[in-house]
């Protein structure tokens, strides 16, 4: 098992904040670049299901929900190990000593399901040429913003945020980790009339998660009785995700993610991003988000 492998290095965890490079404009740590003719080689299959998101856009909870359905709502089975190990990160290099995404894809029987950061033109060819079924969930930009500057303060490995306001600054020109959420976004959007995309958006999915769970059993070609479908968005909610060790990353030692800085799983709500923004860089960032979505059909609700 991976954890029991990380657990044998304890005396090699002397982490440090990983240096940023590019792979085709997009920033991306060094050890992923340097990595990164084996993630565009990886050979998917076509009964693999991607699960992509912009990063703290509700990846762990996309993953909780589909292990469950997957597993017909059975919580041992979805507790049989930690989510980074049921869902390989396929571009993600960790350490030198552990498995990269695609070496723990690799060693996974099929049917798989994968995890991804990636934009959509970044994503490896052959998850297209095999017509893989894909889930991606967006969020609205300034929740996102708020929860990835939390997130880059508590994980030990990625890049050093700075302050609020410098990390405002960065996220505004898509000079953090897997590039602008912007042409993100709206990649996967026109993507999806093309591929077998499901779209899904994390309001929607806070606000009727019976409605956006139906979605997702009906993609995956799913039928579940009432009563486990109940089972799922009950234990797919925030408040009890919080609490599993198997979904709330504290499997993972405080020398990666600190958890007395910030939790993984922090606030899970929509608005938070009032509690942060002052006036003057609401303003800001409205006026520039009216120019960066100009002429999308994409739409975001920033409060429910």
């Amino acid at each position: 098992m991976f954890m029991e492998k990380m657990k044998d290095l304890k005396v090699t965890w002397n982490m440090t904040r990983y240096e940023v490079d590019e792979v085709e404009g997009i920033p991306l740590t060094k050890k992923m670049c340097d990595r990164w003719n084996e993630t565009w080689a990886f050979q998917a299959k076509p009964d693999d299901l991607l699960i992509a998101t912009y990063a703290k856009a509700g990846t762990t909870w996309t993953q909780e929900i589909v292990d469950m359905i997957q597993n017909d709502g059975d919580l041992e089975k979805c507790k049989r190990a930690s989510t980074f190990e049921r869902h390989p990160f396929i571009e993600w290099v960790l350490h030198e000593h552990t498995p990269t995404g695609v070496e723990q894809a690799e060693a996974m029987p099929s049917p798989r399901t994968l995890k991804t950061h990636l934009p959509v033109q970044l994503v490896p060819p052959s998850f297209w040429e095999k017509n893989c079924k894909i889930i991606y969930v967006a969020r609205n930009a300034k929740d996102n913003l708020v929860s990835y500057y939390h997130f880059h303060r508590m994980n030990q490995i990625m890049p050093e945020p700075g302050t609020w306001e410098e990390f405002f600054e960065k996220y505004l020109t898509g000079k953090v980790l897997w590039g602008s959420w912007y042409d993100h976004v709206k990649g996967w959007w026109e993507a999806k009339d093309h591929y077998r995309i499901l779209y899904l958006f994390y309001e929607d999915i806070k606000e009727n998660p019976r409605r956006e769970i139906q979605k997702v059993l009906q993609f995956l070609e799913k039928d579940l009785e009432k009563e486990v479908l109940d089972k799922i968005i009950h234990y797919t909610q925030f408040d009890i995700m919080k609490e599993n060790p198997m979904a709330n990353y504290t499997t993972l030692p405080p020398e990666i993610l600190d958890h007395s800085i910030s939790p993984f799983m922090r606030k899970g709500i929509v608005g938070d991003w009032k509690n942060h923004f002052t006036v003057a860089q609401n303003e800001r960032f409205d006026a520039d988000y009216k120019q960066k979505m100009a002429g999308t059909s994409l739409t975001f609700r920033m409060e429910l």
